[in-house]
C-alpha cells in the first residue's frame, strides 16, 4: 500500500469523527440546537445510550481476544505514568493555584467519546468491546487523580473518597461492564428483538455525543486561550501520547492493541474535567480553554499519530 493510500485510509477513520464535532459547532452557530437540549442530550448519552452500547459490544465480544489482563494493567500503569509526569512539569512550570487544573487538563482525556468512537472506526466490533472495558479502568483512575490534583492546590479543599467510591460504583458505564462481562462469559443469549431494539438504542450514542462537544466548543475561549492552556493543550495531544505509546510499543503491543491504546491516550481533555475543576474551586476557565483547544488539535495530531504507526506497520 502506498503513502498516500495509508493516508487517505487513515482519513476514512478519523474525518467521520471530527465531522461530526463540526457539524455540532455549525448546528450550535446556527440556532438549530440551544443549551437545554445539549444537556438533555448529553444526559441520555452518559446514562442510557453509552451504557447500552458498551453493554452489547462486550456481550457479542469474544472475551477470550478482548479481555486482555495485561492491556488494563498497562493502561492503569500508563496512567498513573501520565499523571505524575503532568504533575512533575506542572511543578517546575505552572504557578501554585493552576497547578491542579493543568494536570487534570494535560492527562484526562475524553476516551468515552472520542476514543471509543475513533476505536469502533477503526476497529468495529473489536475496538468496541475492547475499548468498553478500557472505560472501567479510565473512570476509576481519572476520576480519583483528578481529586487528588485538584484538591492538592485548592486550600480549604479535602478529598472526600466517600464520594468519589460511591459516584465510581454508581458509574452507569461501569455499571454496564459489570452486567456485561458475566453475560458473555456465561455466554447467555437474549432474544433478537431485545438485541434488535438495544442496537437501534445504542446506534445513538457516538453521533449523538459528539454533536454535544462541537455544540459545546467556545471559539472565543480558544482565542483567549493563553500560555498554561497552550502548555497543557501541548502536553495532552502530543507529549503524552508519543510517550505513552512508545512504552506500549517497547512493552510489546501491536496492532489492534496498541492502536486502541494509542487512540485513548490521544484522546482530548474530557468535557468532565470542566465539571470537576468548577466543583472543587479550580480555575475552570482554564479548564474550559485547554477543552476547546485540545478538542480542535485532536483532528490533526490524531490523524496523523494514526497516519504514521500505520506507516510504520505497527497497527
Amino acid at each position: 500500500m502506498g503513502l498516500v493510500d495509508v493516508f487517505f485510509g487513515t482519513l476514512e477513520v478519523t474525518l467521520p469523527v471530527f465531522v461530526m464535532v463540526f457539524i455540532g459547532l455549525g448546528l450550535k452557530r446556527a440556532g438549530w440546537i440551544d443549551q437545554p437540549f445539549i444537556n438533555t442530550a448529553s444526559l441520555l448519552v452518559f446514562k442510557g445510550t453509552m451504557p447500552m452500547l458498551i453493554f452489547l459490544s462486550i456481550i457479542k465480544a469474544d472475551l477470550d481476544a478482548t479481555l486482555n489482563p495485561l492491556l488494563l494493567g498497562f493502561f492503569a500503569l500508563a496512567t498513573l505514568g501520565n499523571f505524575l509526569f503532568s504533575w512533575g512539569w506542572a511543578i517546575l512550570r505552572v504557578p501554585h493555584a493552576d497547578r491542579g487544573v493543568y494536570v487534570q487538563g494535560a492527562f484526562r482525556g475524553n476516551c468515552g467519546i472520542v476514543g471509543l468512537a475513533l476505536a469502533a472506526g477503526m476497529y468495529g466490533d473489536y475496538g468496541l468491546s475492547a475499548g468498553g472495558l478500557l472505560l472501567g479502568v479510565v473512570i476509576l483512575t481519572y476520576n480519583a487523580f483528578s481529586v487528588i490534583a485538584l484538591a492538592t492546590y485548592q486550600p480549604h479543599q479535602r478529598t472526600n473518597w466517600r464520594s468519589i467510591v460511591k459516584y465510581i460504583a454508581r458509574n452507569p458505564l461501569i455499571l454496564a461492564v459489570v452486567v456485561a462481562v458475566p453475560v458473555a462469559a456465561l455466554e447467555l443469549r437474549l432474544p433478537g428483538w431485545l438485541m434488535t431494539s438495544g442496537e437501534y438504542f445504542a446506534s445513538l450514542t457516538l453521533p449523538l455525543a459528539l454533536i454535544c462537544i462541537g455544540a459545546t466548543l467556545s471559539l472565543g475561549s480558544i482565542r483567549a486561550s493563553g500560555r498554561l492552556a497552550t502548555g497543557a493543550s501541548l502536553m495532552k495531544m502530543v507529549t503524552i501520547p508519543i510517550l505513552a505509546t512508545s512504552a506500549a510499543w517497547l512493552v510489546g503491543f501491536q496492532g489492534r492493541e496498541l492502536g486502541v491504546l494509542f487512540l485513548f491516550f490521544a484522546s482530548p481533555t474530557a468535557a468532565a474535567a470542566f465539571v470537576m475543576a468548577k466543583a472543587m474551586g479550580g480555575n475552570a476557565v482554564l479548564t474550559a480553554n485547554i477543552i476547546a483547544m485540545t478538542t480542535l488539535m485532536a483532528s490533526v495530531t490524531i490523524t496523523l499519530g494514526v497516519f504514521g504507526l500505520r506507516l510504520a506497520g505497527l497497527i
